[in-house]
């Protein structure tokens, strides 16, 4: 399983929490590359993943780009 900043921008506005079934559905629907139901089938079958960051650790957050908001 690889995730991107691509591959996982099509799950941004995934409705969580979801099941890992509902979250393959939605991918599916909404024209996710294969490549991301791919991953989401490998996920573990846990009741309810809350975030994409449930997913993908390692997704980068507003705190990771070093750049002050307030001067743009």
């Amino acid at each position: 399983m690889y995730w991107t900043l691509e591959l996982a921008s099509y799950m941004e506005e995934a409705p969580f929490p979801s099941e890992k079934d509902d979250l393959i559905d939605f991918a599916i629907r909404t024209g996710a590359p294969v490549e991301v139901v791919e991953n989401l089938q490998e996920l573990e079958e846990e009741e309810y993943y809350e975030s994409i960051e449930d997913i993908w650790p390692d997704y980068p957050t507003k705190d990771d780009f070093f750049f002050a908001e307030d001067e743009h």
